[in-house]
Formats: C-alpha cells, structure tokens, sequence
C-alpha cells in the first residue's frame, strides 16, 4: 500500500466497535463514490470524529500542532494513500485547503480520498468556496436523533450530544454546563467572537428565555448593553457552531401582513435545558417553558432525520399578523408540508381548522398536526400524528 511504511506512526482508527449506527453513513459513503472529498461539518462532540473513524483508513486532528508538523512532513505519502484521509477540525489549518487543490487537480477522477471535519461553519466554508468549489461535497452531521436513539423522552430532557445523558442520564447536566462553559472561554474566541465569556454566557441564557420566539435584537442588545447589529453578529458566531437556528419566516405572496423577522431556538434541548436549570430530578412537563422547549425539540427532530436520509427541502415558519401561523413549513419542490407541533394528547377541531386554513395560504399539498396522540392518522394530504410515527411514515 502506498506510504504504508513511513505513516506507521499515524494513529490507528480502524478498530473502532459498539458504535451507534448513524444515519449519515449512508448518504457520506454515496458522497465519497462522487467527490473527491467531503466535508462533515456539526457542533463539536456531536459524534464527527467516531463517524469518520468507521470509514477511513488514517486520521490528523489539525488543532494539534504536532499533528500539523507531521502533516507537513507527510504530505506526499498522505494523498498516495488509497484514502480516505481524515482531516480533523481542518479550519485550523488554513493552508490544507489549496494544497487539496493540488492534489485533487492532478487526479481528478479519483474519489472518496478526504474526509474534512469541522466544527465551525464560517471559516471552513469559506475556505471550500474559495479552494474547493466543485471538488467537495459538504454534509451536515447533528448529535443523535429519534433515528438512531429511539428514546424520545430521553432525546427531549438531555440533548443528543452522545455524552450529554442520552446514553447516560448521569451525564445531564453536568456535561452540558461543561460543554457552555468551554465554548463560552474557549471555543467561540478562538473562532472569532470578540465578546469576554462573561457576556458571552449571559447571551446563552436571554437566548434560552427566548427560545421559540420571534427575534428582537433590539431588545437582546438593550439587556446586553450591545447595538442590534452587534447582537446579530454574535448570534451569526453562534449559529456558525451549530449551537443556535434562526428559523426564517415564510414570505408567501398574500394579502395579508407577514412577519419578517425570524424565530430563535437553541438546537439542542439539553443545552435549553441546562440553561434553564432543569435539573435532574424535574418534571419536565411542569415547566412554564414546556411548550417552547417541545416545540424547538420536535422541528430540530424533523430536519435532522429527514436530510440524514438526504432529502432536500427548505424549512420556514409561518405567522400571520392576524394570527394563523404554522410552526413549520417544508417546501420540497413540487410538494409542501405545513406542520403545526401541539404538546397535547388532545387536539381539538379548532386546531385542525386552523391548520386547514393555514394550509390553504400556503399553498400546502399536505397539512400536519403534530402531538402525543395515541393512535396516529398518517394517510392522505390531512395527519394527525405522534412524532415518531410521522418520522417512520416519512422514512
């Protein structure tokens, strides 16, 4: 095998066992018959690395100087190997980019060589746009989801970081007020956000009072002391490491007045809930925040899993100023889905009404109310359902 000899001293990554099959697998194997290298981008401790481990053959963590060193060293035999070669945290290594470049233009026909991981989207993305257009795919990869753990209540109260409590309930929330605390002092500055991790935690929690609501920056930068468009480029720094979604409104040609201005949730529910300060003997459903917190759970739950199995679409909102609103909107194409997520066992004809009328606006081909509903219609263009009935119905 090429450079077999001389990279025995890179780390061994291929007996990797016991690991939760993720449903990514399948779409990066496709990808990597396709290009010659692919990008598998998250939050950090997600799961990227142990992902990529189960399918390449050498690994470098570019966050390690030493491990840049013997890239650098390496580098002929690294991109002779027969690949794939992983390159982790590959924004912190500015220069692998045109050099994977090179290598690629000199064989152009060879894919599935390079595996790029990274765990802040800005920096990274603009190094593919700039180097490596049309050379890469990029593939998103979230912590677990009802896909692959099939324990909702679980996935809901800890997060799906593997090591956050979904695996192992005494985890939360220690791991999670851990994880803050690190991309607060560490992590977020060294990406290139200029607020001090004082300020920097303090956004964390106006962010989790107001998760599921529509975006004020005006007001976030009033209690921070910050001008709105301050504020927007710190939420730009926090939705770039995959903490945050601004979920953008629908802009439908209609009659009616529109809101404009996006809705804000933290990603990762064990991350709200730490923020929070849920602990671990609470009731869940006791909180006064239940309902916002069930509400970012189940869309996060939704676009995780659908584009894991590689669908494509685009995710809105919908609000009205005269009340009817959706709380999700997915447009594939020539299809489109109106979801309204209740946290109720009960719907009532009023909710469904509303949804139909809602549906009508948009122009929906299928209309969804979501709940905890014991038995599940998921027939036709109208579904009443439990989400994870939806999600299988889906699959």
């Amino acid at each position: 095998m090429p450079g077999s000899s001389r990279l025995a001293n890179w780390k061994s990554i291929s007996n990797i066992h016991n690991v939760i099959a993720r449903d990514l697998t399948h779409l990066l194997q496709q990808r990597l018959k396709l290009f010659p290298a692919v990008a598998l981008v998250g939050p950090r401790q997600c799961g990227k690395t142990t992902l990529a481990r189960t399918l390449a053959r050498c690994y470098f963590n570019l966050e390690d100087p030493d491990e840049r060193t013997r890239l650098d060293a390496l580098w002929h035999d690294a991109i002779q190997e027969t690949g794939p070669v992983v390159f982790d945290e590959a924004q912190n290594w500015p220069e692998l980019f045109s050099r994977l470049r090179g290598a690629i233009d000199a064989e152009r026909k060879r894919n599935g060589r390079f595996i790029l991981l990274g765990s802040v989207s800005p920096s990274l993305m603009r190094n593919v746009s700039e180097s490596l257009a049309g050379r890469m795919a990029i593939l998103d990869l979230t912590p677990f989801h009802w896909g692959e753990v099939r324990d909702l209540d679980r996935l809901w109260r800890c997060g799906g970081f593997p090591d956050g409590g979904v695996l192992d309930p005494a985890a939360y929330p220690i791991w999670q007020d851990s994880y803050l605390r690190a991309m607060a002092e560490r992590d977020l500055p060294a990406w290139g956000l200029p607020a001090k991790p004082m300020l920097t935690q303090r956004l964390f929690r106006m962010i989790a009072a107001e998760h599921g609501a529509i975006l004020n920056l005006s007001k976030l930068g009033q209690s921070l002391g910050l001008s709105h468009h301050t504020v927007e480029t710190y939420l730009d720094h926090l939705e770039g490491a995959f903490l945050i979604r601004r979920l953008p409104p629908l802009e439908a040609n209609l009659r009616k007045r529109l809101v404009k201005s996006p809705r804000l949730y933290w990603r990762d529910p064990g991350l709200l809930h730490s923020l929070l300060r849920l602990r671990p003997d609470d009731d869940l459903l006791a909180q006064s925040w239940v309902g916002a917190s069930w509400e970012g759970f189940v869309i996060e739950q939704i676009l995780s899993v659908r584009r894991a199995r590689g669908e494509e679409f685009d995710a809105w909102f919908f609000r009205s100023h005269d009340g009817y609103e959706a709380d999700l909107v997915l447009d594939f194409g020539r299809q489109r889905e109106v979801i309204e997520i209740k946290l109720t066992s009960g719907p009532t004809p009023e909710d469904l009404a509303r949804l139909g009328k809602v549906a009508e606006m948009v122009k929906a081909t299928r209309q969804v109310l979501l709940c905890r509903v014991g038995k599940s219609v998921t027939t036709g263009a109208r579904w009443v359902a439990a989400l994870e009935d939806y999600l299988a119905a889906c699959e």
